[in-house]
């Protein structure tokens, strides 16, 4: 299993601004890289995921800060400012790389948007973590919170700000 520097527990606690806020929404989990975005934080990810771009750290690391704020506040909430970002991201990869970045395909149902069916590797590890979610649960998270869990379960990941991310989103008491 890869280790991911960029995701370690929080021992801080901060408010998360409501989802529709203009200003970048960043878990408490990611409290300690989210001063300097010397990490790609959820929000990015989740963007990222939306408009079909692969963004890896080393590219993540070559913007400058500012161009990393504007990754975490931009729009990218349907078609148009899906395209929008994602043309702004690939603008600076090829700035920075003299090449863009390459791209994934869009799932036309993610499953992050899907709040009548928890996936199976969250289920999975929710059970290592010794808790379950019920179906009400995920179903009152919202589209970003589902893909936090989603993205923090996979067997590929590290896992360790799973459970700190359950706690956060009110499934488990810490």
């Amino acid at each position: 299993m890869a280790v991911d520097p960029c995701f370690t527990p929080n021992p801080k606690s901060r408010s998360r601004p409501p989802l529709m806020s203009p200003s970048p929404i960043f878990f408490d989990f990611e409290a300690d890289f989210v001063e300097s975005l010397r990490c790609i934080p959820m929000v990015v990810r989740f963007k990222l995921d939306t408009c079909g771009v692969k963004l890896k750290l080393h590219h993540w690391n070559q913007f400058s800060p500012d161009e990393r704020q504007q990754l975490a506040q931009r729009p990218c909430q349907d078609v148009a400012t899906a395209a929008a970002y994602g043309n702004y991201v690939q603008g600076l990869v090829s700035h920075y790389t003299g090449v863009p970045a390459k791209t994934l395909p869009l799932e036309p149902h993610p499953p992050w948007e899907n709040p009548q069916a928890i996936p199976p590797e969250v289920v999975t590890q929710t059970a290592a973590e010794r808790c379950t979610i019920s179906l009400d649960q995920w179903q009152a998270l919202d589209p970003l919170q589902r893909f936090a869990l989603i993205k923090l379960s996979r067997p590929s990941h590290e896992n360790k700000n799973f459970y700190p991310a359950l706690v956060e989103f009110g499934l488990v008491d810490g």
